[in-house]
C-alpha cells in the first residue's frame, strides 16, 4: 500500500449521506478498511471499497479495529468516517479518538454545546482532531461572497436576508430517528444547522436570535449577526413549496435573497465531500471551534420561547401562509 494512503473505517454506511464520503475516500486516493452498520443491506461497497471487512454489531466492529491498531503488521486506520445518526456522533468521535485515530464527522458534531468543550478535552487526551463537514463553506458562490464582503468590510451597512428551506418529507420521517428531536435535534438541526453555519461562516458573530414559530414540521425565525439581519423559515411540509415549484413535481425549495438578490445555489453541491475531505487531509480541515457557534445557536432555537408580538419587517413571508395551511 502506497505510504501516503490513509486507511478509513466508516461508521452508518447504510446511510444517505455515506455514498458522498466513499466517494470523497475514494477520489483522494485513499482507501476504506472497515465498515460498520446495524443494517446489512450496504451494496453500495461494491461500488468503491469491496474488499473492505464490515460489521453489523458495534462490539466487534471496536474489537477488530483495536487489534487492528495495536498489530504492528497491519496498515493502523488513520480515520473514523461518522455518518450515523445525530445522537450517536459524540460516542463514535471518542470511540475514534480512544483507538488512536482522527474523527470525521457529520453535522452536527454534537447536539449540545457542553459536549463540544468535553471533546475538546478529548483531542488534548489523545492528540488526535476532530473535524466536521462544513461543505457550504466550500461551494463556490459562498467562497465568493466570502470574498466579497472581506472586501467591503469597511463598510457599517447590515445585508438583509431572507433563507428559505423547504424538503418535503413523507410520514416515515416522524417515525424515524430524525423526527424523534432528542435523537436528532429536531427539524431545525436535520436540515438547518448547515445554512446557520453558512451565516456565521459569512456575517459574523451572532448578536440576537428570536424564534416566531417552531413546531415538528417548520419553524421560522429572526436573526442579527454582527453583518446581517436574518428572517428565516424551515419546513418538511410538501405543502409550503411554492406553487411554481409544485407544478415541476420538485420536493425542495432552496432560496436565499441577500438584499433581494438569489444567492445561486443551483450547481456546485455535487464534489462538496471530496473537497472537504481534501482540506482535512492537508491539515486545513474544519474543526471544533468552527463546529461549535451553529450548534449553539439551533440549540437555543430548540429552547427559546416563541415570540408572539412580531415586528412587519422581521416576519418571514411564509410564515403567515404556512399558520393557514396548519392542521
Amino acid at each position: 500500500m502506497n505510504k501516503c494512503m490513509k486507511n478509513f473505517a466508516l461508521l452508518g454506511l447504510g446511510g444517505y449521506i455515506a455514498p458522498r464520503h466513499l466517494k470523497a475516500i475514494k477520489e483522494t486516493d485513499n482507501h476504506l478498511s472497515v465498515a460498520l452498520d446495524k443494517y446489512d443491506n450496504v451494496g453500495i461497497i461494491d461500488s468503491y471499497f469491496p474488499d473492505a471487512d464490515f460489521f453489523t454489531e458495534p462490539e466487534r466492529f471496536e474489537r477488530h479495529i483495536y487489534k487492528v491498531q495495536h498489530d504492528r503488521h497491519k496498515s493502523p486506520i488513520d480515520f473514523f468516517s461518522i455518518c450515523t445518526p445525530n445522537y450517536l456522533h459524540d460516542a463514535h468521535i471518542r470511540m475514534a479518538l480512544r483507538n488512536n485515530a482522527h474523527a470525521i464527522c457529520e453535522k452536527p458534531l454534537v447536539l449540545n454545546p457542553w459536549n463540544v468543550e468535553l471533546l475538546a478535552n478529548l483531542e488534548k487526551e489523545t492528540d488526535k482532531k476532530i473535524y466536521t463537514i462544513l461543505q457550504l463553506r466550500h461551494h463556490p458562490a459562498v467562497v465568493k461572497l466570502k470574498n466579497e464582503i472581506e472586501t467591503a468590510s469597511h463598510s457599517n451597512n447590515l445585508y438583509d436576508i431572507t433563507l428559505t428551506y423547504i424538503t418535503g418529507r413523507g410520514k416515515w420521517y416522524y417515525y424515524s430517528w430524525k423526527g424523534n428531536e432528542e435523537k436528532s435535534g429536531g427539524l431545525v438541526t436535520n436540515i438547518g444547522i448547515h445554512f446557520f453555519d453558512m451565516l456565521c461562516y459569512l456575517f459574523g458573530g451572532l448578536k440576537m436570535n428570536r424564534v416566531h414559530e417552531r413546531n415538528p414540521s417548520w419553524c421560522c425565525g429572526f436573526m442579527e449577526f454582527e453583518r446581517a439581519r436574518v428572517r428565516w423559515f424551515l419546513s418538511v411540509d410538501a405543502n409550503h413549496l411554492p406553487d411554481k415549484i409544485k407544478q415541476t413535481g420538485q420536493m425542495s425549495y432552496r432560496s436565499i435573497l441577500i438584499d433581494d438578490e438569489e444567492l445561486d445555489f443551483t450547481s456546485g453541491f455535487i464534489d462538496l465531500h471530496t473537497v472537504s475531505y481534501q482540506h482535512i487531509l492537508s491539515g486545513k480541515g474544519f474543526g471544533i471551534d468552527c463546529a461549535k457557534p451553529s450548534i449553539e445557536i439551533v440549540h437555543a432555537i430548540r429552547h427559546a420561547e416563541c415570540s408572539s408580538g412580531l415586528v412587519s419587517e422581521d416576519k418571514h413571508p411564509f410564515a403567515t401562509e404556512a399558520k393557514k395551511k396548519r392542521i
